[in-house]
């Protein structure tokens, strides 16, 4: 791990020290994703409700720059150009292949009505989980049914699994190669702490592979 990552990753724990019992967890979550982009692998997002929201906002953070502009390298802007389309090379930011499984409305919704809710999550990382891949779960119980079906059938996919859940952890905490407790079963305050980790993860990972 680069130095400004550790860097950035220490000041969670600064500005939140009820999350310092989390640090090692938290780390083995970030090497679980960073090893996952560092064999050309994809992160899947899923969650409820507010989780969901989480979901879309976590892979906001990584399909374009976050903290970093992340400018295309030069042999990419090159390409562009010999297509006539110099000014895309230039309006486009290097990504962190990401996919929040909240956000596909139509295939939720087929799901739902033709088979069954609980797998709304499930059938999509059985048709895109591969082994280099990580599934990302938020749940503040650790036991919403779609997004443990959701864990399970990453692990038989032969995927990884990591979870940010509430204290207690839940079925997640069982299924899940890494899982960050956070200090406290009250949803509201599950979800405040929630936000500031993935955050920090995503600036991480940005530092981790583009910056210079």
């Amino acid at each position: 791990m680069k130095d400004n990552v550790k860097s950035i990753g220490s000041k969670l724990f600064i500005r939140y020290p009820k999350l310092e019992n989390c640090k090692k967890d938290f780390i083995s979550v970030f090497d679980y994703i960073n090893e996952c982009y560092n064999v050309r692998g994809k992160l899947l997002v899923c969650g409820n409700g507010g989780s969901a929201a989480d979901s879309h906002h976590i892979v906001g953070e990584l399909m374009k720059g976050f903290m970093l502009e992340r400018e295309l390298p030069i042999d990419v802007k090159e390409a562009f150009r010999s297509y006539g389309a110099e000014k895309l090379g230039v309006a486009l930011q290097g990504a962190l292949p990401a996919i929040s499984l909240a956000s596909e409305t139509a295939l939720i919704t087929a799901i739902s009505n033709d088979c069954e809710s609980n797998t709304v999550f499930a059938q999509q990382v059985y048709g895109l989980m591969r082994k280099k891949d990580v599934l990302l779960c938020l749940s503040t119980s650790g036991n919403s049914e779609n997004v443990v079906n959701a864990a399970i059938t990453a692990k038989v996919k032969g995927g990884k699994v990591v979870s940010i859940v509430g204290a207690n952890g839940g079925k997640l905490a069982e299924i899940s190669d890494a899982v960050i407790k956070v200090p406290s079963t009250v949803t509201a305050e599950i979800q405040e702490y929630t936000l500031p980790i993935y955050h920090t993860i995503c600036a991480m990972l940005e530092a981790e592979h583009f910056a210079d």
